[in-house]
């Protein structure tokens, strides 16, 4: 079986490294001019904790057929993304000044030119229907890799994701995960302002799937739910998340969705990052 390069984080190197790619992230976005804030640091410990302590893949050989997937649906928060597979090998930390830049390996949206990425995921709402598609394979195909979806609350109005948890549900897809970046934000408002979700939880369990909530900033939090996800599913993980974690002026603020922070509000966020 293949093999991460580096071994699996502590929890405490975790935070260590989720507090280092929120650096990572602001710089990203600060020398590119534009890019998607808010989802990125929202996002970020989730992917810590999912790329290094439980998804098996080979940075080396980024095809192996018996890897796991992990299907970003929420395509606009890449720079989070970027930053988790640098670190996890799959391309030099240098690579990451060619965000958003023209021919450059990482685009503004993922796109499979960047390996590590399984999905072109500019349009919302198709991840999971993508992801079931993989975990369904996996049963023809003979393999165990397992599926991981990580998906936007704001897409949750979408309504692909519902055919594709009915379908999940269905289909008895128990190697398919979908995570939920509960961040109560989407574009330039609050969830609720648009469409309420709630009873979140409840709809997914009517849809005939397994459900976890955790804290998805605490990492220990986030790999209990992802373990507990392998006894039965299709399962989801609902993450509570705050949009712009790490930097207080960015935290809950519609306005850091998809803009890039002017130097002073970078230089006063690396402050609170150091």
């Amino acid at each position: 079986m293949a093999v991460v390069t580096q071994p699996m984080l502590t929890v405490e190197e975790m935070r260590a490294a989720a507090l280092e790619s929120r650096r990572e992230i602001l710089k990203m976005i600060f020398d590119a001019g534009s890019g998607h804030t808010g989802g990125s640091l929202s996002e970020i410990d989730i992917l810590i904790a999912l790329y290094f302590g439980v998804l098996r893949y080979d940075p080396d050989a980024p095809d192996w057929p018996e890897r796991d997937r992990f299907i970003l649906s929420k395509g606009h928060a890449s720079p989070g993304f970027y930053v988790t597979l640098a670190r996890a090998g799959y391309f030099p930390s240098s690579e990451l000044s060619s965000y958003r830049k023209t021919d450059g390996l990482l685009q503004g949206h993922a796109h499979p030119i960047t390996p590590g990425v399984e999905m072109n995921s500019g349009s919302l709402g198709m991840g999971l229907s993508f992801a079931l598609g993989h975990a369904l394979a996996a049963r023809l195909d003979g393999r165990k890799y397992r599926v991981f979806a990580l998906l936007g609350d704001g897409e949750c109005q979408e309504g692909e994701v519902w055919e594709a948890a009915m379908s999940a549900a269905h289909h008895g897809a128990d190697n398919l995960t979908a995570i939920i970046d509960r961040n109560r934000i989407q574009n330039d408002r609050f969830t609720d302002e648009v469409m309420t979700l709630e009873p979140l939880a409840d709809r997914w369990r009517d849809f005939g799937w397994n459900v976890i909530s955790c804290d998805g900033h605490e990492h220990a939090d986030v790999l209990h739910a992802l373990s507990a996800a392998a006894d039965g599913g299709p399962t989801v993980i609902i993450a509570d998340t705050v949009k712009g974690k790490g930097v207080s002026f960015m935290e809950n603020n519609p306005g850091f969705h998809g803009r890039a922070p002017t130097a002073d509000e970078y230089e006063a966020a690396l402050k609170e990052l150091a």
